[in-house]
């Protein structure tokens, strides 16, 4: 698809969207080229876990090559964070050249701590490309849904994950034989065939370590290049996919937590067998599976766990469990999280203009 802008002159304005974190039940993990995944992937867009970005934009008065931003979070100044926006910057240059031609102040912020293991790249980078992108959409004009696919692409550039958090509540990203127009150039809307069981699925999110993750996401993928069991995986999540797809439709919660529990362990034994080894989990994790997992049997109630690349638990649950499921999550696992800090969220529909 050609995502490549027509010209048209500067403007001056200012635009805020707001974007979603999801998380990922099928997990992506290895990449190649420009940001293509090495195995489609399927994920839930939060709904709480959001990032609420500001562009101002106006005539940039020099012809320097290099662009020209200021970036504040949470009304700081971060330069920090300005080489990875200008590698993003770089990247959506040939689709979105009035990049160069204008001055942006960026202010962000997250509704949740930053580098908390709540994909704050998924959220961040797509609200940024949201943002930026409305900047042609009111110049040029674009349909709906060419504005929400090229949105999900250069979202993708910034982070890959970023490209499932456009539109919700279910997402596919990569292509799969399994779904109808998977690409792996942008994240796909999966809008029918869901059950009712899944459309107000709730995610608590147990906030065993808000530091910094020990391993970055592109580290991490890196180690996937030459990793002796790649190929393997990347097979097995192509069959994830399928199976997942086909759970979602009949809504057999016991199949779910199976295929979503074992995605999540997947993803860490993979990083445990990489070369260097890493170990993300810390030991409040493991005390939270194993107490899950007691829990199911001593119940019977559809709880099941899902992590991301860190120590951070997402617990997720059908609605009609919330009462009885919250209660036993402060109660008993609350006390392994750090300062007893847990979010409770929802699955949500994606992004919206502020």
């Amino acid at each position: 698809m050609d995502f490549i802008s027509q010209p048209f002159n500067s403007l001056e304005g200012k635009i805020t969207w707001q974007s979603p974190s999801n998380i990922a039940l099928v997990k992506y993990w290895g990449k190649y080229g420009d940001q293509f995944p090495q195995n489609p992937s399927l994920s839930l867009t939060l709904s709480n876990c959001h990032t609420t970005t500001k562009v101002e934009y106006k005539p940039r008065k020099s012809n320097s090559k290099k662009y020209t931003f200021s970036f504040l979070f949470e009304g700081e100044q971060k330069p920090d964070f300005h080489p990875k926006i200008e590698q993003f910057l770089d990247r959506i240059a040939p689709y979105c050249p009035y990049v160069l031609d204008h001055e942006f102040i960026i202010s962000s912020s997250n509704s949740f701590p930053h580098s908390s293991g709540i994909a704050s790249s998924a959220s961040g980078m797509s609200a940024l490309a949201l943002s930026l992108l409305s900047i042609e959409k009111e110049r040029v004009g674009l349909t709906e849904e060419q504005f929400l696919n090229k949105a999900s692409f250069l979202a993708r550039l910034g982070s890959g994950s970023a490209a499932r958090s456009i539109q919700g509540p279910v997402m596919s990203w990569g292509h799969s034989p399994f779904i109808e127009g998977s690409s792996q150039e942008y994240a796909t809307h999966i809008n029918s065939g869901i059950h009712s069981v899944f459309s107000d699925y709730q995610d608590t999110i147990l906030l065993i370590d808000k530091g910094q993750k020990k391993v970055s996401s592109t580290l991490g993928h890196q180690l996937m290049e030459k990793h002796p069991y790649a190929d393997i995986r990347f097979k097995q999540a192509h069959q994830n996919i399928s199976r997942l797809i086909e759970i979602l439709s009949s809504g057999s919660l016991t199949d779910f937590i199976t295929l979503v529990e074992h995605e999540a362990l997947t993803l860490h034994a993979l990083m445990m067998a990489s070369n260097p080894s890493f170990i993300l989990m810390h030991p409040g994790t493991l005390e939270v599976i194993n107490k899950v997992w007691e829990y199911r049997k001593e119940t019977d109630l559809p709880l099941c766990f899902t992590l991301d690349a860190g120590a951070n638990v997402h617990l997720l649950y059908p609605k009609s469990n919330a009462t009885t499921i919250q209660q036993f999550i402060a109660d008993e696992l609350a006390m392994y999280c750090q300062n007893n800090h847990y979010i409770n969220d929802q699955i949500g529909d994606g992004a919206k203009k502020m």
